[in-house]
C-alpha cells in the first residue's frame, strides 16, 4: 500500500511538471475544455428531447459561436471608443489634480507632494503617449515573424475545432475515465467527481453570470447618469467582482474620481453610490441566491489568497484557474477531514465517559 502511495505521488509529480513544461500550448485546450463544459448540459437535455448527439452538439456549438461572436462586435468598439477618450483626457485629469488637489492636501497636511507628483506626471504621460508606438511596433515584429503569426492564429483556430469534438466525445471521455479507475477507489472518487462537478458549475455558470449581470447593472447605471467612461468602468467591476467586494470598491472609487471630476457636484457621487449599491442588493438578494447558494463554500479571504497565489505561481493562467481549482480542494479538504473525523487516529484519545456523553 505504501509503495502504492509513493508510485502515485511520483506520477503526480511528474505529470504537474509535464503540464507546467508546455502551459503555452494548453491555452487552447483550456478555453475548450471550458466552453465545453459549460455547453454539455445543454446538449444532454437536447439529446434527451429526441435529437442525436451530433446535431445536438451542433446546435450548442452554433449558440456559443453566436454569442461569443455578438459580445465582440458590440462590447469591443465601444471600449475601444472609450479607451481613445480617456486617452484625450489623461493629461487634462492630471492637470486638474495638480492644480486642484495637491495644494488643497498642502493646505490640510502641510505636506508638499508637487515635485513628487510632477515626476509621476511626466512618467504616465510618456508611458502613455509612448503605448500606440510600443503596440505597434509589437505587431510589427510579430507580422514579420511568419511562424509567431502561424502560431498564434493557428492556436486560436484550434478553439473551435477542440470544442466540438469535446463536446461531441464529453459523455464518453467521462465514462471511460470512471471505467479506469481501480475498482476500489471508484465509489469514492464517483462521490467526489460529482460534488467537485457541482461546484466547478456552481462557479462557472453561476460566478460568470453574476459577474456578466452585475458588469451589465453598473455599466448602464453609470451611462444614464451621463458619465464618461461608464460603460468601460461597468464592465471592469463586473469582471473585478470574482473577488469578493473587490469590483464594488474598485468601481466607486472610480466612478466617484470621475463624476466628480466631470460634474463638480456632490449629489453625483450619491448617485454613483446608488448604481452601486443597488447591483450589490441585486448581487444579494437574487443573483447570489438563485445561482450560488453555498454550493462553492469559499471564504472571502480564501479566495483572495488564490488568486494572489494563482497570479504569482502562473500569472494570468494562474488567476484564472485559481477559484476553481481551490474550489475542487475544499471539496477534497472537506472528504479528508470527514475521513480524519471518523478515524481511530481522531478517536484514539476518547475514553468510554466521552463516548457516552452526548
Amino acid at each position: 500500500m505504501r509503495r502504492q502511495g509513493w508510485v502515485l505521488a511520483v506520477t503526480a509529480a511528474l505529470g504537474l511538471w509535464f503540464f507546467i513544461s508546455i502551459e503555452p500550448v494548453l491555452t487552447p485546450f483550456f478555453i475548450s475544455a471550458v466552453l465545453a463544459y459549460l455547453g454539455d448540459p445543454l446538449a444532454d437535455r437536447l439529446e434527451e428531447k429526441g435529437l442525436s448527439r451530433r446535431l445536438s452538439v451542433s446546435v450548442v456549438f452554433l449558440l456559443l459561436t453566436l454569442v461569443i461572436v455578438l459580445t465582440l462586435l458590440l462590447v469591443i468598439p465601444l471600449l475601444g471608443r472609450q479607451i481613445g477618450q480617456l486617452a484625450q483626457l489623461l493629461p487634462a485629469a492630471l492637470d486638474w489634480v495638480q492644480a486642484t488637489v495637491l495644494p488643497e492636501i498642502r493646505r490640510l497636511t502641510g505636506i508638499d507632494l508637487g515635485t513628487d507628483f510632477d515626476q509621476l506626471r511626466r512618467a504616465l504621460l510618456d508611458n502613455w503617449r509612448e503605448t500606440g508606438t510600443v503596440a505597434a511596433t509589437l505587431l510589427a515584429k510579430v507580422s514579420q515573424s511568419g511562424l509567431a503569426l502561424a502560431a498564434w492564429i493557428g492556436n486560436l483556430a484550434l478553439i473551435p475545432v477542440v470544442t466540438f469534438y469535446l463536446l461531441l466525445d464529453w459523455d464518453v471521455l467521462v465514462a471511460k475515465l470512471r471505467g479506469s479507475l481501480p475498482r476500489q477507489w471508484e465509489p469514492a472518487a464517483a462521490r467526489l467527481g460529482g460534488e467537485c462537478d457541482e461546484v466547478l458549475s456552481a462557479f462557472l455558470r453561476g460566478q460568470l453570470i453574476v459577474m456578466l449581470c452585475l458588469g451589465v447593472i453598473y455599466a448602464v447605471g453609470l451611462t444614464l447618469l451621463g458619465l464618461k467612461f461608464g460603460l468601460l468602468i461597468g464592465l471592469l467591476s463586473g469582471l473585478a467582482s470574482i473577488v469578493p467586494y473587490l469590483g464594488v470598491i474598485v468601481g466607486i472609487s472610480v466612478a466617484g474620481l470621475v463624476a466628480f471630476f466631470q460634474f463638480g457636484d456632490w449629489l453625483m457621487l450619491l448617485a454613483v453610490a446608488g448604481v452601486f449599491g443597488f447591483g450589490q442588493l441585486v448581487e444579494s438578494t437574487v443573483l447570489q441566491p438563485k445561482l450560488l447558494g453555498d454550493k462553492i463554500g469559499l471564504h472571502p479571504v480564501a479566495v483572495i489568497f488564490a488568486v494572489l497565489a494563482g497570479g504569482q505561481l502562473f500569472g494570468f493562467t494562474g488567476i484564472l484557474l485559481a477559484l476553481p481549482v481551490a474550489a475542487v480542494v475544499m471539496v477534497v479538504l472537506r472528504y479528508l477531514h470527514e475521513h480524519y473525523k471518523n478515524s481511530t487516529l481522531y478517536d484514539a484519545g476518547r475514553g468510554p465517559q466521552d463516548e457516552e456523553s452526548p
